[in-house]
């Protein structure tokens, strides 16, 4: 990877990381947030998502996403463990995608929208392995091979 991609990489993993971030932490710190509203409005897999709002399994829904995302983008910000988030935030999304119908028909666009191209930054980060470009994850693999000749 030349220069100019890890520096794109870098930055394009903590932008995404921080957008990430910021959508978990507001959710965490809001006590009236809840995913409620928008699985009742699902147009796709309503069976599915309308199980996932009864009250047995909503409280731990609502946990796993306002951390979820949290976790997520603190993972992206500092390269650690990015291959593993990356693949759970590229479900995370299409997840968030599929209630909303196919063909999706937003203003803006018509089938893909900001959940997809998440997805697919997702899965690149993962594929590319940006984690180690100046991130966490190339001190983390240092170690684990430092370890791995001692033992």
């Amino acid at each position: 990877m030349t220069k100019y991609q890890k520096i794109s990489m870098f930055f394009l993993r903590l932008s995404i990381g921080w957008l990430m971030f910021y959508a978990g932490i507001t959710k965490v710190i809001n006590p009236d947030w809840s995913a409620a509203g928008y699985l009742k409005g699902a147009k796709m897999l309503t069976g599915f998502y309308g199980w996932l709002i009864s009250p047995g399994i909503l409280p731990g829904l609502n946990f796993v996403n306002e951390w979820g995302l949290t976790l997520l983008g603190v993972s992206l910000i500092l390269g650690v463990g990015v291959r593993l988030s990356s693949v759970l935030g590229a479900i995370l999304m299409l997840l968030y995608y599929l209630p909303l119908g196919l063909p999706y028909p937003n203003p803006h666009s018509l089938i893909v929208d900001e959940h997809i191209i998440y997805m697919f930054v997702l899965l690149m980060f993962a594929t590319y392995r940006v984690g180690r470009v100046w991130g966490l994850d190339s001190k983390l693999s240092n170690y684990s091979s430092f370890f791995a000749k001692l033992g």
